[in-house]
């Protein structure tokens, strides 16, 4: 039998708490509806009371939705030890179910409260007894609870032999500020499960030491009935435990666990809480990040494709993902042919050995080279050739650009073994450089050809460093010829295309 773990997320409470993050009230709607309707995780914590106005009617709404939908039970609110206020705050909003935050630690409560555990435990009673009274049932937050298994046991245990008297559901059990070691997490958990076997606890791990999936993971083994976790490992300082990585986790390597969650829909909730928020997701970051697919060394995608060698079960389709590989000075000719299977293109071994040597000096120049980019970079390297030797070299040229200056190019050619130089302006860089040209070929006697298109392109949905394709077509002595240049930089392009024109001409 599998023994059935709660996920609870709290990226609407716990996780609005990273620096400059606050969603806004049909944001909480919205990701309140993908959490419990899509990812299908068991309940969420969606905001803290008494904090705002937006705070209350983002509450309203999403608890109007969950009464209509019989899931008002999975809506949870963090309130406070006040005489009552919070209960009130919570009937206002419509939500049923209040994790109350306490003092989980001696060290806090004597310093931050100034009571002792008796007068602590007395008002934590009558906030449960308001609760009940008013329709609302109770988990318990013991805030700094980490810390007071370190330094303050006999309170901790002194503390849940009361709570565990309560009229409650549940007890939370947070690593406040991200202190414990895996090790302790396992210890500490073990040594309260044990004592008290009636009672549920969540343990709420944070991120400090990057240790939150590894306390996640100790926590679970230990016997805790639930998980705290958040979208991307949202939260303060260094974030919670992160949702993706929790739930990989549990599914890999603790087969005793049964969860509910959607593993194909982590991806696309990641997505949009990063778009709500603003705040980026590491490229490298477990299942959610952009690279984590990708095979960049072309051993690993030539492994790949001979029983897949470099697989493991971190298999991209769990997540509504696809494997990539890269292009670059490192790919190889493996990762290439992937990437021309998915376009459905064939390349023999010459023409692929000069596509894959064209891509490394791209490599060289620029960090990635895009499967969007490959037939430009086909039609480049196969259209060059071998009908023309190489005569006619552009050795290096000066372009500059200055506001209220017209731009101008020097220009260093060497043509038949003969270095030549000249200077020009023009109405833009390509139109100086080529200016620069004319008169050097004007200085020889020789024809130049006369330019009658002149066409770019970058691979549809790129980003400002693609790849630029520049095709111009020359008029020359009646006949017409259509050149080719591929950079980065698209002044550079057509310096490449007017190159393979000289050499032609």
């Amino acid at each position: 039998m599998k023994r059935k773990l709660e996920i609870m997320d709290t990226t609407l409470r716990d996780g609005e708490q990273t620096s400059g993050v606050s969603f806004s009230v049909s944001e909480k709607l919205t990701l309140a509806k993908l959490l419990l309707e899509e990812l299908k995780v068991d309940r969420i914590e969606v905001a803290s009371a008494r904090v705002s106005d937006g705070e209350l009617e983002a509450v309203k709404q999403i608890a109007q939705w969950a009464s209509e939908e019989n899931c008002i039970d999975k809506v949870e609110v963090l309130t406070f030890v006040d005489g009552g206020v919070s209960i009130d705050w919570m009937k206002t909003a419509g939500a049923k179910v209040q994790n109350l935050l306490t003092k989980g630690s001696l060290n806090h409560l004597t310093y931050q409260l100034k009571k002792t555990p008796e007068e602590h435990f007395a008002d934590i009673a009558r906030s449960i007894e308001q609760a009940s009274k008013n329709g609302i049932s109770t988990n318990v937050y013991l805030e700094d609870w980490s810390n007071g298994m370190r330094s303050s046991k006999e309170y901790v245990f002194q503390y849940l032999d009361f709570l565990t008297k309560q009229p409650i559901k549940r007890v939370l059990l947070p690593d406040t500020l991200g202190v414990l070691t895996y090790s302790e997490t396992y210890t500490y958990i073990s040594e309260i499960v044990t004592r008290y076997p009636d009672t549920h606890f969540d343990f709420h791990g944070h991120n400090d030491y990057d240790l939150g999936v590894a306390n996640v993971m100790e926590a679970v083994k230990a016997g805790c009935h639930g998980l705290h976790l958040t979208v991307n490992g949202m939260g303060e300082r260094a974030g919670n435990a992160p949702m993706a990585s929790a739930i990989a986790v549990i599914n890999d390597f603790l087969p005793n666990i049964q969860i509910q969650v959607n593993e194909s829909s982590l991806y696309k909730v990641s997505k949009l809480v990063s778009a709500f928020t603003g705040v980026g997701i590491p490229s490298n970051k477990p299942i959610v990040g952009d690279n984590v697919f990708t095979q960049t060394a072309g051993i690993h995608a030539d492994g790949d494709s001979k029983k897949n060698l470099y697989f493991n079960d971190l298999l991209p389709e769990r997540f509504g993902r696809k494997r990539k590989y890269a292009l670059g000075k490192t790919s190889g000719k493996a990762n290439i042919q992937k990437n021309l299977q998915e376009l459905g293109l064939t390349l023999n071994d010459e023409e692929l050995k000069k596509v894959t040597q064209r891509i490394i000096e791209l490599g060289d120049k620029k960090e990635r080279v895009t499967k969007d980019d490959l037939p430009y970079i086909i039609s480049d390297v196969l259209g060059e050739g071998d009908d023309h030797q190489q005569k006619v070299f552009i050795r290096s040229y000066v372009l500059t650009h200055s506001k209220g200056l017209r731009p101008s190019t020097t220009v260093s050619l060497e043509i038949n073994g003969e270095l030549l130089e000249a200077h020009a302006q023009g109405d833009g860089q390509y139109d100086a450089f080529m200016n620069a040209l004319r008169k050097l070929y004007t200085s020889k006697k020789m024809e130049f050809p006369k330019l009658t298109d002149y066409a770019v392109r970058i691979p549809p949905g790129s980003n400002s460093d693609a790849l630029c394709e520049t095709i111009i077509t020359w008029q020359n002595g009646g006949k017409e010829l259509i050149t080719r240049g591929l950079d980065s930089d698209q002044t550079v392009s057509a310096i490449k295309a007017t190159e393979k024109m000289l050499n032609i001409i």
